[in-house]
């Protein structure tokens, strides 16, 4: 069920209180070493040794689709923004929507955004989804749900929100929302990566560690903070946070290195790669590759600063990043294997990006006639799969051809 949601001024932003004294700031942990600034990497022209890829629709008629997993049957769920969950058949017909999905505040970025299903799904049909989670009055969060899939894939089951960004605030904006399955050593860890973005008008919250804007968090699938989290004992510090320091961060995964690679929206300029690695400080919004949008400096208007992680990767001007996939498979053929793939909001292509020794490279831009592109997943069958952003949105499967 979707709520409508009236963007409220700028200026109307309520903080709820929440029970913690003490706020850590950004400055506690600054290191004095100094710090290596990435360095923007042109974009080749197309090489002979890329494959050649038809754009393949495979479904149509989807509202601002957001994120797309796969059933092991060979369907598909999709999200749509609006607050609807969709089963897509092989053959592209949309199913009607998903029954029993929790409340979900639908307006400005808001709605029911990613879905993953667990390493486990063909046994315990198990799926997790993020969505805005409505409060009092016009508040809400970026909230984190499991459920079960029925087995006519017809209604969610025993729904549990596992997590609840706090505090809920009066935005329409930044809410973040990919969740990933951690892996160690290839296999599942049972906890999940969620990204929460800093809400736009709460940006000096990424610093403060008593609250969960501009973070990542990482918790249990049955909701608790695992106690080997970074922050877990300290004082004035949520238990749940991994790293700190993000802006808005709308793709992750796990890297073939076994880390989380994210992304994440700078303002103007200033889109960013990273690494989170646990208890570090991204440094927003204290640094950014980019300016406010009515083109005053961030901060004191420096790019780095030692104690604040730098990226691996920055795009200025931005290219508003959404969705992230690494290729495992070798469909494409060598010169794609290994590569990682980001969609592009703003400039409507997807991005293929090549990496050596754990650094970009080379960038590729493909799919340039296809529209916003905004989530970017490896099927099942080693094929890459894309929604473009749009109220007659689409699924689309690249296709490699001989």
């Amino acid at each position: 069920m979707a709520l409508p949601l009236t963007p409220p001024a700028p200026t109307a932003i309520r903080l709820i209180v929440i029970a913690a004294s003490v706020c850590l700031s950004a400055s506690a942990v600054l290191a004095q070493a100094p710090v290596p600034v990435p360095v923007p990497v042109p974009v080749p022209a197309p090489s002979a040794a890329s494959p050649s890829v038809t754009a393949q629709t495979v479904a149509t008629g989807l509202q601002h689709p957001w994120a797309v997993a796969f059933l092991p049957e060979g369907r598909f769920l999709v999200t749509e923004r609006p607050g609807r969950l969709r089963v897509v058949d092989a053959d592209g017909k949309l199913q009607p929507p998903v029954q029993g999905l929790p409340e979900v505040v639908a307006g400005g970025q808001g709605g029911l955004l990613d879905v993953v299903t667990d390493s486990d799904f063909a046994r315990n049909r198990t799926l997790y989804f993020c969505y805005s989670e409505p409060g009092q009055g016009t508040t809400n969060s970026t909230a984190l749900a499991s459920a079960r899939l029925s087995a006519d894939r017809q209604r969610l089951e025993d729904v549990k929100v596992l997590f609840s960004q706090q505090p809920k605030v009066s935005s329409t904006a930044h809410f973040g929302c990919r969740v990933v399955e951690r892996r160690v050593d290839g296999k599942p860890d049972g906890t999940l990566f969620l990204t929460l973005g800093d809400r736009f008008s709460r940006r000096d919250d990424a610093q403060k560690l008593d609250n969960h804007l501009g973070k990542i968090v990482r918790v249990g699938k049955d909701g608790g903070a695992p106690k080997d989290n970074p922050f877990v004992g300290k004082a004035g510090a949520l238990p749940e946070i991994w790293s700190y320091g993000h802006r808005n961060s709308q793709g992750a995964t796990m890297g073939p290195d076994g880390r989380l690679w994210q992304h994440e929206h700078g303002a103007q300029g200033g889109d960013e790669i990273n690494l989170p690695q646990p208890g570090k400080n991204y440094g927003w919004p204290l640094v950014s590759f980019g300016v406010n949008y009515d083109g005053s400096q961030i901060g004191d208007g420096s790019s780095v600063k030692p104690g604040l992680e730098p990226p691996l990767h920055h795009w200025t001007p931005s290219i508003a990043p959404s969705g992230m996939a690494f290729l495992a498979s070798d469909k494409y053929g060598p010169a794609w294997k290994g590569n990682l793939f980001v969609g592009s909001l703003k400039f409507q292509y997807l991005d293929r990006i090549e990496l050596k020794d754990g650094k970009v490279v080379a960038e590729h831009q493909l799919l340039q006639d296809l529209g916003r592109i905004r989530d970017v997943r490896q099927g099942p069958d080693g094929l890459l799969y894309v929604l473009t952003d749009s109220p007659m949105g689409k699924l689309v499967r690249l296709q490699p051809q001989p």
